[in-house]
């Protein structure tokens, strides 16, 4: 049971006492006595009989009943049932019983009846009746805040239970907001989130004329510019994932009655304060609910992904590490009999294989650092044009070597190039991919057009071939990794390039645009703008998710 403390001397108004007695003298008595003591003030309400007793008791809200025993139209137990049937047992005032004759039996059976406390008249002074009515005052208002107390913990529990039916915030929320409305019977209620910089309403309910302004300063206690006299404000706390016992304010819950003239009880507030602990616990439910599931989504795909990683590298590996080995154990028995042109075929066919699983180790690399490791991701200031233009004259060589003469390669610039923030290592690879493909899928040869533009605040490269064209039906899918184009025949390929490149560009905060005809060839335009934050922001938000794998989420 909780401990109740009542402190009636700050009580302001008169208690109201209702004195039945069919003696004037008596009523009179009583009333010298009890305006007499030094603590307590009263008013009186006077009855000559029981039956205009219970009419005043209809009229008027009394504190406490003084009963003589012996009344013309009926006793004190006939009063005592009347009385019942009147107001229900718990709005009844408590009822001092006094009589002239005395009796330990008379006694008994009156406070049975609900009679709180029994006086003989004869033997009555005025420090007794004093007393008497005081700790039966204080005893009723004990009895009445317990009752309130306990009335408060059942609504709350109630209420908890209906909040904790759900693991969904923004269901949450709504019933939070409607079950307060309800039970203050107020005007609105609101819940307010705190974020960066702003303050969102995230549920209410009701109207209200003017919102209150909030200032957003994560201080304990909240600061409204505007009067709180009509507002309930209660902050919501909640743990850190990282850490449990540290809290941060996670917004308000606001109830709001424009129509109120005093201020909220102190059982209103208790009912906000204790629902809001409710809330901030439902909250954190919710909110560990939904970081878990994403934990699980992200480590399900990444063990799809590494599947997949897995049977590509298996399959890929089988036919140039068979070409290897032929070629190898033909030069080994029988090298003599082979003429040179044979001799150096077969080593060419080597190297080719051999450059052929480099190429797809190096792809498998650039998917772990792009999908599975982005904290490899080390932006920094990158001169474009020359970086650019290092990389085209290098594969423009390569490509040279392997097929003299077949390929064109057009290199124009166009606008302001400058400097960007950037990884060298990352956006090198992407771009590789991009020229690959473009070489790849010309099968006849033909002009790679490659054309840089910039406006200052960032650069777009787009890169052209006149080769296969990816088929309209196929564009949707084509940067998800090892996906491929249902047209590319015996190309080889592991369906990663354009997934390596997308990732790329979305960890430099860019964008990529396809334009693609089927057997007229494809553009691919990447966008990496001049964006230093963006890029940082990135990077840590993709950290943040692969700690929740390692840290205890999954």
């Amino acid at each position: 049971m909780p401990d109740i403390a009542v402190n009636t001397s700050l009580r302001l108004k008169p208690y109201t006492l209702l004195i039945i007695d069919d003696c004037p003298e008596d009523r009179e008595v009583y009333c010298e006595y009890l305006s007499s003591d030094p603590q307590y003030s009263y008013q009186f309400l006077e009855a000559p009989l029981a039956e205009v007793g219970l009419e005043l008791l209809q009229k008027h809200r009394c504190d406490v009943i003084l009963l003589d025993f012996r009344m013309p139209d009926m006793d004190g137990l006939e009063f005592l049932e009347r009385l019942q049937h009147y107001q229900q047992l718990g709005d009844c005032p408590p009822v001092i019983m006094l009589t002239g004759k005395g009796s330990e039996d008379l006694a008994a059976r009156v406070i049975k009846q609900g009679v709180q406390d029994y006086l003989i008249k004869q033997a009555l002074q005025p420090e007794t009746l004093q007393l008497t009515v005081r700790n039966v005052i204080q005893q009723s208002e004990v009895r009445t805040q317990l009752s309130k107390s306990q009335e408060r913990q059942r609504l709350i529990s109630t209420t908890a239970l209906r909040i904790r039916q759900s693991l969904n915030l923004d269901t949450i929320l709504r019933t939070v907001v409607s079950e307060i409305q309800q039970l203050l019977e107020c005007d609105h209620v609101a819940i307010y989130q705190l974020n960066a910089d702003n303050v969102i309403i995230r549920a209410e309910l009701g109207t209200r004329a003017t919102p209150p302004s909030i200032v957003c300063d994560r201080d304990p206690e909240p600061t409204l510019i505007s009067d709180v006299l009509p507002d309930i404000v209660a902050p919501i706390f909640v743990s850190l994932p990282s850490a449990r016992h540290v809290h941060h304010q996670w917004g308000y819950l606001i109830a709001h009655q424009s129509t109120k003239k005093t201020p909220w009880s102190s059982e209103e507030h208790a009912i906000v304060n204790e629902l809001t602990i409710q809330l901030a616990i439902a909250i954190q439910q919710a909110e560990l609910l939904t970081q878990t599931q994403a934990a699980l989504e992200k480590a399900t795909e990444l063990n799809t992904f590494k599947s997949q990683i897995i049977a590509t590298v298996s399959h890929e590996y089988r036919t140039p590490l068979a070409t290897i080995l032929t070629a190898a154990s033909t030069l080994e028995q029988h090298y003599d009999q082979l003429s040179e042109e044979k001799r150096l075929r077969f080593l060419k066919m080597i190297q080719m294989k051999a450059r052929h699983m480099t190429t797809l180790v190096n792809d498998m690399l650039a998917v772990h650092q792009f999908e599975l490791d982005p904290s490899q991701f080390q932006p920094a200031p990158i001169n474009m044009l020359p970086f650019l233009a290092d990389i085209i004259e290098g594969y423009r060589e390569k490509v040279q070597d392997t097929h003299p003469n077949r390929y064109e390669f057009r290199f124009s610039v166009a606008g302001r190039i400058s400097s960007i923030w950037g990884d060298g290592g990352m956006l090198r690879i992407a771009i590789d991919n991009l020229l690959s493909n473009a070489v790849k899928f010309s099968l006849d040869g033909g002009l790679i057009d490659i054309s840089v533009n910039g406006d200052g605040k960032g650069i777009t490269l787009t890169i052209g071939d006149n080769g296969i064209g990816i088929p309209e039906n196929d564009q949707p899918m084509i940067f998800q990794s090892f996906s491929r184009a249902n047209n590319v025949g015996t190309v080889a390929g592991t369906g990663i390039g354009l997934s390596i490149v997308k990732a790329c560009v979305d960890f430099h905060g860019g964008t990529i645009l396809l334009d693609s005809l089927e057997n007229q060839g494809t553009r691919i335009s990447i966008t990496i703008p001049d964006n230093r934050h963006k890029a940082k922001a990135i990077s840590r938000c993709e950290l943040e998710e692969l700690r929740l794998l390692s840290d205890g989420i999954i």
